[in-house]
């Protein structure tokens, strides 16, 4: 008579309660680690080459030390750059400051001009737009642009006129962070 078949038993990761086949598959790969060197060591053999590698750089950085002196004379020469890192590990780049000007033409004679990037500058968008729009008589509103930030829509073909207008109410925008643009190109508005 044949034996009779065995049920399997499968060990389940006590973190994530995937097999441990799947571990690394699940959102919580690192939280798994510890568990599996402890457990299954034999399955992934590479995390315990990685977790001695680590353990051996985090000695010689201990071993090695940091001088204070030179991190405290670093943070006194100026503000420390912040560098904010996207999902890929890709740098974001810091957004000039400066505030760009464009006259869109719409229906052959109607225009808008798009205002952009007056929030670098701590100027509140709804505010803004609602002094212009006073200023200029016309409708002025705040919109997300095609690069998905704000700016602000005013009727009408006010772009020389607003220059003048942003730097007398804003005086934290300089004239030389202004600029237009004509046929494509950036032209500076001083």
């Amino acid at each position: 008579m044949a034996e009779k078949p065995q049920p399997v038993r499968v060990l389940y990761c006590q973190v994530c309660s995937l097999p441990p086949e799947y571990c690394e598959f699940g959102s919580d790969f690192d939280k798994c680690k510890p568990w599996l060197i402890q457990n299954v060591p034999d399955l992934y053999p590479n995390l315990l080459n990685d977790e001695k590698e680590a353990d051996k750089v985090a000695d010689k950085l201990q071993a090695t030390g940091i001088s204070t002196a030179s991190s405290a004379g670093a943070a006194s020469s100026g503000k420390p750059e912040e560098v904010k890192r996207l999902p890929g590990g890709k740098i974001k780049k810091k957004d000039k400051q400066e505030v760009i000007i464009e006259k869109v033409v719409r229906n052959k004679r109607k225009s808008i001009t798009t205002v952009k990037g007056l929030e670098l500058f701590g100027v509140k968008l709804s505010d803004a737009s609602k002094k212009l729009g006073k200023k200029f008589a016309t409708g002025a509103s705040v919109v997300k642009g095609p690069t998905e930030k704000e700016q602000i829509d005013v009727q009408g073909d006010i772009s020389y006129d607003i220059v003048e207008f942003i730097t007398d109410t804003w005086p934290d925008v300089p004239e030389r962070a202004i600029f237009f643009i004509e046929d494509g190109k950036k032209v500076p508005a001083a």
